[in-house]
């Protein structure tokens, strides 16, 4: 799968195209549409399913030097604000201040991040790290790892310095059973 067969599945989800519309036209500094909304269109359509199918939520990232749980919120507010029409979960992060409340809430370590592709690269999976944004007329497509495990369905551990075995297990379970098609490569 290249960048752009990619891109053009992920954007038959009119959610994801809205939300990406809309990062835009706000402006917000460094923001992306990343992670499982993208790669399960793309599985759905792959495998003829509904377009949200299992589409739990709607993951934004931006950064913000601003680290403020008020300023963070404020962001939150806004996009519910604009983007509320669309009845879907979007769940906004200012990845300047996950460092902040991460290892409280998951008991892991969370070293700062420079920038919300450094959020990207810590995710539990490989194959959900990507992410989609507006550049001038077009798009850009962060992939570090590429598209063959979201075109294969493949779901394959991301250790890093916030992985969790457990979590990882729980979230290729959940995908498992609603993407039987999926091959789950098992933590170490």
């Amino acid at each position: 799968m290249t960048r752009d067969e990619f891109l053009a599945l992920a954007l038959r989800n009119p959610v994801n195209a809205a939300i990406i519309d809309e990062l835009h036209r706000l402006a917000l500094p460094d923001a992306w549409l990343v992670s499982g909304c993208l790669v399960q269109t793309t599985w759905n359509v792959l495998t003829g399913r509904a377009i949200d199918h299992g589409i739990a939520d709607y993951d934004v990232f931006y950064f913000d030097p601003d680290t403020s749980w008020e300023a963070e919120d404020a962001v939150i507010r806004e996009m519910h604000a604009r983007l509320g029409h669309l009845g879907v979960k979007i769940e906004t992060r200012n990845q300047a201040r996950v460092h902040l409340w991460y290892p409280g809430k998951h008991g892991l370590p969370y070293p700062p991040l420079a920038r919300s592709t450094d959020g990207i690269d810590r995710f539990l999976t490989q194959n959900t790290q990507v992410g989609v944004r507006r550049s001038g007329d077009g798009f850009e497509v962060y992939a570090p790892r590429g598209f063959d495990d979201i075109a294969g369905l493949v779901a394959r551990p991301n250790p890093g310095p916030n992985f969790s075995a457990a979590s990882y297990a729980a979230k290729a379970a959940r995908w498992k059973a609603l993407w039987p098609e999926l091959t789950v490569i098992p933590a170490k």
